[in-house]
């Protein structure tokens, strides 16, 4: 991935959308556990490792599942077997 292209949150954003506490997240920054920078004495997690150690980790996948952004992932799902996102996966058969 470029490094222009990193997503980067902030520690309250990635408890909420995981579902955790923010001590949490920063026990992870503390033990090495996700790739973070500091802007202007805040820390900014990179997502993508953000998500890694969720998937790793038992007990953050479950609350991530349940209290997280996870929750409203049943009601998300399209239902419409013939719809497709993105048109151009499919080449034209002429």
């Amino acid at each position: 991935m470029p490094a222009d292209n990193i997503i980067r949150i902030s520690v309250s954003e990635a408890a909420r959308l995981f579902g955790i506490s923010h001590l949490t997240v920063r026990r992870a920054i503390k033990d090495g556990e996700v790739t973070y920078i500091v802007v202007h004495n805040r820390y900014k997690i990179s997502f993508e490792s953000l998500a890694r150690w969720a998937q790793k980790t038992a007990t953050v996948r479950n609350k991530l599942a349940s209290r997280g952004i996870g929750q409203f992932v049943e009601a998300w799902k399209i239902r419409n077997t013939l719809y497709t996102p993105n048109p151009k996966m499919f080449k034209d058969k002429k």
